[in-house]
């Protein structure tokens, strides 16, 4: 179920993040100098084929402008508001309430220019302060903004059904558990990029862009889970409810085990697919 529900956020997040990249960069172009593509590099520390890529995937076609037509907007729009419904969708089922659809636009659009805007604080934020090592600076300063960031989006996307201080725990849990992804991802995914580009060109950097982007949503998605067990939780010791030893051992050692079959299973999707590609 987690797993489905990453790739689905993953798959959303990319067909609506790229035509907005594309987008900022037209806009933001006209005022300052914005290359999505030289902030991805910049920000991965790309090289060679991954950064060759990337500047193909994110650059207009030679002598032709990034400007933006009415159906260009209409997809945008739609494949925008597809992400935040899947995003509104992972709240509604972990928090088990009654699913909105459509009938929540309104708020998914507000979430929607909120994500914009903290993608434009935390581009501000590396530039500022990722100039050395892994970005540690720049990647604490960040956790409060995301933990802001994602309470707020909990509230917002479940129509204010889930109350901000019961989003807490998931805020926090999601804000670490993303900072600590950002620093492994600032490590592994250079070496991804010129693998996936190095192979298959600049169709490689988008298998790339589409593993760091379920890796990122898988993140969200735990953080989720352990965030509403987390409030469940302290709602039980605040009414005086405490489980007994064996439940909390029992709990425990379930937990452990779905984590180890979890493991083994996606160790052998790797040797399978190392298996099937002996270049790899």
């Amino acid at each position: 179920m987690g797993f489905d529900r990453s790739m689905a956020l993953a798959s959303s997040a990319l067909t609506a993040l790229v035509p907005l990249s594309l987008l900022m960069s037209a806009v933001l172009g006209n005022f300052v100098h914005y290359d999505v593509a030289e902030r991805i590099i910049r920000r991965y520390h790309l090289t060679g084929a991954g950064a060759t890529a990337v500047s193909t995937l994110f650059s207009p076609a030679e002598g032709a402008s990034a400007s933006v037509g009415v159906f260009g907007v209409a997809f945008l729009t739609i494949s925008v508001l597809s992400f935040a419904r899947a995003a509104q969708r992972l709240f509604e089922q972990t928090w088990e309430l009654k699913p909105l659809s459509v009938r929540n636009t309104r708020n998914d659009l507000w979430w929607i220019l909120a994500l914009g805007g903290y993608a434009v604080v935390t581009v501000l934020l590396s530039g500022l302060l990722d100039g050395t090592g892994l970005g540690l600076a720049a990647t604490a300063c960040e956790v409060p903004v995301t933990t802001a960031f994602l309470v707020w989006s909990g509230w917002i996307l479940s129509a204010k059904r889930i109350s901000r201080p019961d989003l807490l725990p998931f805020g926090v849990a999601g804000a670490v558990l993303t900072a600590a992804y950002s620093v492994g991802a600032g490590i592994y995914l250079p070496r991804l990029f010129n693998s996936y580009a190095a192979r298959y060109g600049v169709v490689g950097a988008v298998f790339a862009m589409i593993s760091a982007l379920f890796a990122a949503m898988l993140v969200m998605v735990g953080s989720a889970a352990l965030g509403r067990e987390v409030r469940d939780q302290l709602g039980r010791i605040r009414q005086g409810q405490r489980p007994s030893d064996h439940e909390v051992r029992r709990q425990w050692d379930s937990l452990v085990e779905q984590t180890r079959s979890r493991w083994r299973t996606a160790r052998e999707q790797v040797s399978r697919r190392q298996t099937k590609d002996p270049n790899r």
